[in-house]
């Protein structure tokens, strides 16, 4: 029975954090915000989240490109 709780577990920490946890966090974060907004305001705050899940995944684009080992290679003379 621990097994498959651990096994459980684990599959839902790499589904949700996945290989980057900024991005889990950041998401959380934003939807946190834009509940806490939604209450206060009448104005739509729906948009909170979408722009902050774009920027998440530009940032998460740019560290993995910077990460990356220099794939073009020059051709011998």
């Amino acid at each position: 029975m621990i097994g498959r709780i651990r096994a459980f577990g684990a599959f839902w920490y790499g589904f949700v954090v996945g290989d980057d946890w900024r991005v889990a966090v950041g998401v959380i974060a934003a939807l946190a915000i834009t509940r806490l907004l939604s209450r206060v305001t009448t104005l739509p705050t729906w948009w909170i989240a979408v722009v902050a899940v774009a920027a998440l995944l530009a940032l998460s684009i740019r560290r993995a490109i910077r990460r990356r080992p220099n794939m073009v290679q020059t051709a011998p003379r």
